[in-house]
């Protein structure tokens, strides 16, 4: 049997499938499940959405999947077609494998799969860890993405490193090594705003399932930014300890002078999973679209 790379034994990445499963259950919109083959493994997604309506293209944070992020966009899947890509190396459902951060590799393969998909001009929103590959792709891919849109992005600061390693990272190791419902319910308290029964209880099972990808991704750089000529928009959270909201828009003001921002006050790194704030980001996100027509 081949040893997984992204898991810690194949029972704990049997119990993150049946995780995906719930959470595609719950989504309470009809899903389309494909699978493209890129040179860097099968990719899978999830497709939501009437047909003929614009495209959005969406990748999801870290130790997520397609169908973590669509829960997640409110009413945009009532009138956008949306392709939720299952990332590699973050989720379940695509290759058993790492992608390189350093260099386009990221961005190489989401080229690969919207060619797979016969995508050639979308809207692409990332959140997250999904951020980061989003903002590499839309450097690779140019005048196909109309729209670059960024929720809480890896790639553009990075929180403080003593904060981190007391709040989050040592809390992590003690919970994997020795876990109880009162350090994941501290673990949470500093990673989500307000999180739903369904992503608490996941969440604890999958910092147990998961190997912790630890390497940071590399913080996107003056040259890399200038290839980014599509109207952006970054929503930053007030609270987040790994991209402290303001420092988080004071560099992407920055890097790229046009871009729009929104802070969201009171915020940790994960905003709330309410029906209100879902409904106020898909809003957001429409919002911009509708400024920046393309």
């Amino acid at each position: 049997m081949v040893r997984s790379v992204i898991f810690t034994d194949e029972q704990h990445k049997k119990s993150v499938r049946e995780w995906y499963d719930r959470f595609r259950d719950a989504l309470g919109v009809p899903t389309e499940e494909r699978r493209v083959d890129t040179s860097f493994g099968h990719t899978h997604l999830l497709v939501a959405g009437p047909e003929g309506a614009e495209p959005l293209v969406v990748t999801h944070g870290a130790l997520a999947s397609s169908a973590h992020v669509l829960h997640e966009l409110g009413h945009l899947v009532e009138s956008r077609r949306v392709y939720a890509i299952d990332v590699i190396g973050q989720s379940v459902m695509s290759e058993d494998r790492r992608i390189e951060l350093d260099g386009d590799d990221y961005g190489r393969w989401l080229v690969e799969v919207v060619d797979a998909l016969g995508l050639e001009r979308f809207d692409l929103v990332g959140a997250s860890w999904g951020g980061f590959v989003a903002t590499r792709a839309a450097s690779v891919l140019g005048e196909r993405v109309r729209r670059l849109a960024l929720v809480v992005p890896a790639g553009f600061v990075s929180g403080p490193a003593w904060a981190g390693f007391t709040k989050m990272g040592w809390p992590i190791m003690m919970y994997r090594a020795f876990p109880t419902e009162a350090r994941l319910q501290g673990l949470l308290r500093e990673l989500f705003t307000e999180a739903d029964p369904l992503w608490a209880r996941y969440f604890g099972d999958a910092l147990r399932a998961y190997r912790l990808d630890m390497r940071i991704p590399p913080l996107l750089r003056p040259e890399q930014a200038a290839k980014l000529a599509v109207p952006v928009l970054v929503v930053a959270a007030e609270d987040d300890l790994s991209f402290p909201g303001s420092a988080l828009l004071e560099r992407a003001r920055e890097l790229l002078p046009e871009v729009e921002v929104e802070l969201v006050k009171g915020a940790k790194h994960s905003p709330p999973m309410t029906p209100a704030f879902r409904g106020w980001l898909a809003s957001r996100l429409e919002r911009f679209f509708e400024a920046h027509p393309r």
